[in-house]
């Protein structure tokens, strides 16, 4: 046996931590979260970006202050949303890679991770802008509406919460 097949698998940093925990996890929720983690993250990313280049475009004339910080917000609150979607696939990567893991970590951190997608839609919905609000027959999304646009915030961070949790929790 040579020391190359002792060594465990790498998967050599961010791109290749999406791989190889599909390869390693034995559960189909997880896997399914991967997926869906990748599109999610290539599509807020894309939509960050353009956003960035319009910001840079508006105020490219004006000389620092305010508009430095906010293009620096801007790429703060990317990172801010980004950083959730990708640590249940970097976590059970590096479990996976250093210790092993169990199914029951995966679905776990799969089912919280989900839930932390679920939880970015609602806090969207919640901080929608009156003006852009459209009328709905439906309670819930009515009464997400009513909410103050602040409270958009709460759902995300309680499952980011929830996702450290369960980390912890299960590991």
């Amino acid at each position: 046996m040579t020391a190359a097949a002792d060594e465990p698998e790498s998967y050599n940093g961010l791109p290749g931590a999406f791989p190889y925990a599909f390869r390693a996890s034995d559960s189909l929720l997880f896997k399914l979260y991967v997926g869906i983690a990748l599109l999610l993250t290539l599509g807020i990313a894309l939509v960050f970006v353009f956003g960035i280049v319009v910001l840079l475009g508006a105020s490219s004339s004006v000389r620092g202050g305010t508009f430095t910080f906010s293009r620096a917000f801007f790429l703060f609150v990317g990172v801010l949303v980004v950083a959730p979607l990708l640590a249940p696939v970097l976590l059970v990567a590096r479990r996976h890679r250093r210790t092993g893991s169990s199914t029951a970590y995966d679905r776990g951190m799969g089912l919280a991770a989900l839930t932390f997608v679920a939880s970015l839609y609602v806090g969207l919905v919640v901080s929608v802008p009156p003006a852009l609000q459209e009328p709905t027959e439906s309670v819930v999304v009515a009464t997400l509406y009513e909410l103050p646009q602040l409270a958009g915030l709460a759902p995300p961070l309680l499952a980011v919460g929830l996702l450290y949790a369960v980390h912890r929790l299960l590991r």
